[in-house]
């Protein structure tokens, strides 16, 4: 008798798992790595300007991917001290590992630093999609992000974007 029941509550919660399904589709992204072997050691990495989509002064090195592309992507984001990134959100998940210096990181749609959280070198946060928050630097900071391509940073409050400065 108990496995007839256990059977019958088994299968009535695929069929309500497939119904489910059925009503919103979703959209798998495989992760197939790369096409070879990726190695850096500290001072191979590239360093460049930006990205655009950040105020001056930071710097960023893509290890994996391309963030504008569907996809899986890794990149490096080092902050002089005292950078901030004003309150914002992502459209797709963000996962964020702290390599060096002190990221301060808080929820919500206003910059305040005492609520921020700080997150030390081996540090890890992921963090939803649509999740509005905001980031700050103490001393040189180097943070690891990987996500899912396109990568989009949505501000706030869109005077503070700094790829509409000056329009």
């Amino acid at each position: 008798m108990r496995i007839v029941v256990s059977t019958l509550a088994c299968a009535a919660l695929l069929l309500a798992t497939l119904a489910l399904g059925a009503q919103e589709p979703v959209q798998a992204m495989e992760d197939k790595g790369p096409e070879h072997h990726i190695q850096y050691l500290p001072g191979e990495i590239e360093w460049r300007d930006g990205p655009g989509s950040l105020r001056a002064g930071a710097q960023f090195a893509v290890l994996e991917g391309n963030p504008a592309e569907p996809g899986v992507f890794t990149m490096r984001l080092k902050l002089p001290d005292g950078f901030h990134i004003s309150p914002h959100w992502h459209p797709g998940v963000e996962r964020v590992t702290v390599l060096s210096g002190m990221f301060l990181l808080g929820p919500g749609e206003t910059l305040d630093k005492d609520a921020a959280t700080r997150l030390e070198p081996g540090s890890y946060v992921s963090m939803p999609p649509g999740m509005r928050h905001y980031a700050l630097a103490e001393g040189e900071t180097v943070v690891q992000l990987t996500s899912i391509g396109p990568w989009q940073i949505n501000y706030v409050d869109p005077a503070d974007d700094p790829r509409l400065q000056g329009q």
